[in-house]
């Protein structure tokens, strides 16, 4: 019989290989969507199918504490721990073409909406999540998808400008690109819709692996949850921000994107799955009520958001700013030891 650590082995392998397929995808589609709007959309939904999955598996149980913990662990993590490996990649000798400092100001619309997003949850979450509710979040995960589509066509005439004032080729010529462009694009297309399918397979049974081997040591059941469990619920985003970390600009670009954009998902998407998961199967009315441990995670994880985000402000990141976000990962996991569990 095949032991929880071997287990664990082989989907770390599943999943990197995973990963990697999924990073090639979304570099190779950012040419003709651009960086951002791959990051923010097609990766950060792909990379967050598993925690759509359990949303959905805990809320039609009535385990609501699990469906909103999972969005709430994911931002906490990502948004300091996620970050700081990538800029300690891409800042450093580990990528390929290491820079100095990561600019972030072409991300205006991502900080501010997660600001946003993060805080409007907050505040809905006082007297706890129902229909209305869903319907909110619903909207705002429509309308962030809308203004990164504008975007993204706004990206796409300047690109296409260019190309045209450099262009020198002639007619036939053109014609022979675009059919080699369009061959490229289907096959990354399959490629990132494998990579994806293997982020989904495998996901869930790399987290029970890990749980179980985590067991099998030893180790306490706050640790379990606070710290084993959300690492290995991000595993696949973790493993694909250290790809396109070390592919240099356009995939520090996109894994930024990918940071952020999933987060407002988490803060969006995910909650609206989460209030409808338990409409439909628990009733109309059904509410996901604000207990205590909730109600001070929330503020919790609002509030690191929130810190997590001021180097981005100045919309410069560098070494400093991922050893900061490192910093604050540790003291986020150290205040919720001592929340109520």
């Amino acid at each position: 019989m095949v032991d929880n650590f071997s287990m664990m082995i082989l989907w770390v392998l599943e999943l990197t290989g995973a990963s990697y397929l999924l990073s090639y995808g979304a570099e190779h589609l950012a040419k003709s969507f651009g960086t951002r709007f791959v990051g923010r959309t097609l990766l950060s939904v792909a990379t967050t199918l598993p925690e759509i999955a359990i949303v959905v598996y805990a809320a039609a149980g009535g385990f609501y504490g699990t469906a909103i913990g999972s969005a709430l662990g994911s931002n906490l993590l990502m948004m300091t721990l996620g970050l700081s490996i990538m800029l300690l990649i891409a800042t450093t000798r580990l990528s390929r073409h290491p820079a100095k400092e990561i600019d972030v100001k072409q991300f205006k619309l991502d900080k501010y909406l997660l600001i946003i997003s993060a805080i409007v949850s907050l505040v809905l979450f006082i007297d706890g999540f129902s229909f209305i509710d869903g319907i909110i979040f619903s909207g705002m995960f429509a309308a962030y998808l809308f203004l990164a589509y504008r975007e993204m066509l706004h990206e796409r005439a300047q690109t296409r400008r260019k190309l045209m004032t450099e262009q020198s080729s002639n007619l036939v010529e053109n014609s022979e690109v675009y059919h080699q462009t369009r061959k490229q694009f289907v096959k990354v297309i399959i490629v990132f819709a494998i990579g994806t399918a293997g982020i989904f397979i495998g996901a869930g049974p790399f987290i029970h692996a890990l749980e179980g081997y985590a067991i099998d040591a030893g180790l306490s059941v706050v640790i379990l949850a606070v710290i084993i469990s959300p690492i290995a619920g991000e595993m696949p985003e973790k493993i694909s921000l250290m790809i396109l970390a070390r592919k240099g600009a356009a995939g520090v670009s996109i894994a930024v994107a990918n940071v952020l954009g999933s987060k407002i998902l988490n803060n969006t998407l995910l909650l609206a799955v989460a209030v409808f998961g338990a409409m439909a199967y628990h009733g109309f009315f059904a509410e996901i009520g604000a207990t205590p441990m909730l109600w001070y995670q929330m503020i919790l994880v609002t509030a690191i958001t929130i810190v997590a985000l001021i180097p981005m402000l100045r919309n410069k990141l560098d070494l400093k700013s991922g050893i900061l976000l490192l910093a604050l990962y540790a003291i986020g996991i150290g205040i919720q030891f001592f929340m109520p569990q």
